[in-house]
């Protein structure tokens, strides 16, 4: 309600400036016989009925349009006012539309117009101190008051003026933070779906890979070795079961409401050794091997260390040929952790299809921990790919 009200205040500014003129103007007629009559005249004398109803036209209903049009209506009564001082036609009460417009201009404009509105309302209080006091000795204290009146209006107009920039300032602000917050959030998002996609594609490239090759394995020796044609069907069941409930974990954080306490831990270093019979179970030679220290790593660098040998053995997979075979290397050093992952396969030869994100993945996984991935063939066969994490203080020295 009280919002609608304030809409409808702000929408319908002249009729609002209409109804608060309505009390002075109103007054100011009923008032007519104080000024135009000879025997209650003001000091300077009566003032022909035309001309108090053009004075009070001209000093009030300018006051309508006033927020509208603040210093052009402010000049105006001034300008009305000058010429009754100068006419030495009396004051009235329609004259304190000078104050009301005095103030809609402080309130209203820059700092330059409110200084001129307060030096002209000064300037027309001194004047009128001179003109329309009867006694001399009392002009001083009558200019002192006036003064004091004009300020008092003035102080007023440029306290709303700050209130108001104050409060669009503030409004301002938290506008501009309910930008960032949500610009923050799409980038949380972005960054989220990236990281979902790059994890999908390793469960999904390693997993469908390891199928491909026991089902080619499998098609070859259903007829001339059953048992061996029975081992690839079982571990085609086991790897599809595995990357079903990796899947079903990754999706899981796309659901509202869902506990995330309930989803597997994610994969590191410790479950490198399955991931290696696994592949040894698709039928690739593999030799791996742990060097140096073991330190304790955060769980994000582990899973990183996982995924880039799971990503490099699966291209291994896919790109290396037949008879080839893979070492990796686990080296742990004093400054960084270094992973080799080597195959003797087609290497340079080996076609690519372009729709692959794994090398750009490794290297994304490994910039976050300040590390870098160095991929490539090697010089005598086979492709090779290099990853280096360097380690931070707390885990050298643990």
């Amino acid at each position: 309600m009280v919002r609608r009200a304030w809409a409808w205040w702000r929408a319908h500014k002249a009729l609002v400036d209409l109804v608060f003129v309505a009390p002075l103007l109103l007054v100011s007629v009923l008032s007519v016989s104080a000024y135009t009559a000879p025997p209650h005249g003001a000091p300077a004398g009566p003032i022909p009925e035309p001309v108090y109803a053009a004075l009070v036209a001209g000093l009030l209903l300018p006051l309508v349009v006033r927020r509208r049009w603040p210093v052009q209506v402010f000049l105006w009564i001034a300008a009305v006012s000058f010429g009754q001082w100068l006419f030495d036609v009396t004051v009235i009460l329609a004259n304190m539309g000078v104050l009301i417009a005095m103030y809609t201009v402080a309130a209203n404009c820059s700092f330059r117009w409110m200084v001129t509105a307060g030096l002209i309302g000064e300037l027309g209080a001194v004047l009128a101190a001179l003109r329309y006091t009867v006694e001399p000795g009392a002009r001083k204290y009558t200019v002192v008051m006036l003064s004091a009146v004009v300020a008092g209006v003035w102080i007023l107009g440029v306290y709303i003026s700050t209130r108001r920039a104050y409060l669009r300032s503030l409004e301002e602000r938290a506008a501009r933070l309910e930008r960032e917050r949500d610009t923050q959030v799409q980038i949380a998002m972005a960054a989220e779906r990236a990281r979902i996609a790059r994890e999908l594609h390793d469960v999904v490239a390693h997993n469908v890979s390891v199928i491909v090759v026991q089902a080619d394995g499998a098609s070859f020796a259903i007829e001339t070795d059953t048992e061996r044609a029975r081992r690839a069907l079982e571990a085609i069941s086991a790897t599809g079961r595995l990357a079903l409930a990796e899947m079903r974990r990754l999706l899981g954080v796309l659901r509202e409401g869902d506990d995330a306490g309930s989803y597997a831990p994610q994969p590191g270093v410790a479950q490198l050794t399955d991931l290696v019979e696994q592949i040894r179970g698709s039928g690739l030679p593999l030799d791996f091997r742990v060097e140096g220290v073991p330190v304790e790593l955060p769980p994000g660098m582990q899973l990183t260390i996982f995924r880039i040998v799971q990503e490099s053995l699966t291209n291994t997979l896919k790109h290396g040929g037949p008879g080839a075979s893979a070492r990796v290397r686990l080296h742990y050093g004093d400054e960084a952790i270094e992973v080799t992952v080597a195959d003797d396969g087609r290497g340079a030869a080996a076609r690519d299809d372009g729709l692959g994100h794994g090398l750009a993945g490794m290297r994304e996984r490994a910039a976050v921990y300040g590390g870098s991935v160095r991929a490539g063939p090697r010089a005598g066969g086979g492709f090779e790919v290099v990853a280096r994490l360097p380690l931070r203080e707390e885990a050298r020295s643990t």
